[in-house]
């Protein structure tokens, strides 16, 4: 919800979130030019002319050199000064730059130049000086997409009424998300089964005034309606999944069933299975980027393709960047989650899609059932596949994961335990 005062609203997908386009480079020396000596030359010595029967010809005048020679040199001299002048320029916009924007992925607070982490911004805690981190924060929550505004007051989350709310007002509450208003999916009103007892209100006779100040807290919603906002188009598939074949036991997918999953190659090499979560950014695991795997532009990204042999006769696309989580461990696994950024944006098709990711409050209970995609070996032990595959696994709970028999702690509350403890069928090697 734009405002020309303060910082952009925060959002808790921190994948979504404007960039820092600044990048934190440290100004550099500048070479400074090496003037030509200015040593004047000898004055010429003149030597009358008497008029002789040998030869008639004029003697040649030195000073015609001298003066071309002046002129080169007061030419040069200028360019040099010019080109002292841009170093100099240059160099002052880039430590303007360089001191005026925070470091990697820190968010500057406002005005008053400090700089913390997005995990610190919406948690409850004020720790920039005028409280700026908690004050415009808004989130989509649960299986929903419930719009939901956080109460630096009461430290609470509110969802957003229906009331004279539109399409116009969800467009710009996504870009204020840092969603690309062409990728706008709808904005609408839901019936939920919990009972809010507060809710934030639109105010329209506010005028033409930054969104999230239209906003206030009101302890009723005359429609009873809570606002569903999708920013884009995720999660849908063109295919329905009721065919079954290998990963480990799986299915062979078709094309659109799965328009999400890319494959990320090295060197003409299928390495790790990645997703689709907007035009420019794949998602993928962090210890697929890590050590010699980590220069972004080693990698090609192949989407909307099945087949790898298919892949190779593609130029695919080029990575421009690689994040990994700033917490990932390579030892345990732990925050084991990175993102990949395209040089050029995919464009979507009815094979090329986002996938969704999970909100705030979406809870996943053991047993219940979730797909798993890649080019993983079609049996225990056997070789990459060659074509995309599928299958179902349920989801086991932590603690029965964690057993000494079966990962004996090695599961982390960052990772999810899925599968078939029998074996038989799994995600390896995706």
């Amino acid at each position: 919800m734009t405002s020309t005062v303060g910082p952009p609203p925060y959002y808790e997908n921190h994948g979504f979130q404007p960039e820092n386009i600044y990048s934190a480079r440290q100004p550099g020396a500048y070479p400074y030019p090496q003037y030509f000596s200015t040593n004047a030359p000898p004055v010429p010595s003149y030597v009358p002319r008497v008029a002789t029967y040998q030869s008639s010809r004029p003697v040649a005048h030195s000073s015609e050199r001298t003066c071309a020679s002046n002129i080169k040199k007061t030419i040069v001299i200028i360019l040099s000064i010019l080109l002292v002048i841009c170093c100099a320029i240059a160099a002052f916009f880039i430590w303007y730059f360089v001191e005026n924007r925070c470091l990697g992925s820190l968010i500057e607070c406002g005005s008053s130049g400090v700089c913390i982490p997005p995990s610190q911004w919406c948690d409850g805690v004020s720790h920039c000086p005028s409280g700026e981190d908690e004050t415009r924060c808004v989130r989509l929550f649960g299986p929903d997409f419930i719009l939901e505004v956080y109460s630096p007051v009461s430290k609470s989350w509110y969802p957003v009424c229906q009331d004279d709310w539109n399409d116009d007002y969800g467009k710009i509450a996504c870009k204020d998300m840092g969603y690309s208003v062409d990728t706008y999916y709808y904005s609408r009103g839901v019936a939920t089964e919990v009972s809010f007892k507060s809710y934030m209100k639109l105010n329209r006779s506010a005028g033409n005034i930054d969104l999230y100040k239209k906003l206030y807290s009101s302890d009723s919603c005359a429609s009873g309606n809570v606002v569903s906002l999708r920013c884009i188009e995720c999660g849908l598939s063109i295919k329905s999944m009721n065919i079954m074949n290998r990963i480990v036991g799986g299915s062979g997918a078709m094309p659109g069933q799965w328009p999400w999953q890319v494959s990320l190659h090295m060197q003409g090499i299928h390495v790790c299975g990645g997703s689709i979560i907007t035009r420019q950014w794949i998602v993928t695991a962090a210890h697929c980027v890590e050590g010699r795997f980590s220069d972004p532009y080693s990698w090609r990204v192949y989407a909307g393709i099945l087949n790898q042999n298919e892949m190779l006769l593609r130029n695919g696309y080029r990575v421009q960047q690689i994040i990994s989580h700033p917490d990932y461990d390579t030892d345990s696994k732990d925050n084991d989650v990175a993102l990949m950024k395209l040089e050029t944006p995919l464009s979507f098709t009815d094979t090329v899609r986002p996938v969704c990711l999970p909100n705030p409050g979406m809870m996943f209970q053991p047993n219940q059932q979730c797909w798993i995609s890649g080019w993983g070996a079609e049996y225990q032990g056997g070789k990459t596949s060659n074509n995309l595959n599928y299958v179902t696994v349920p989801l086991i709970e932590r603690s029965r994961c964690n057993s000494v028999y079966i990962y004996n702690g090695m599961i982390l509350p960052t990772m999810i335990c899925a599968g078939y403890l029998g074996g038989g069928i799994d995600s390896c090697q995706v």
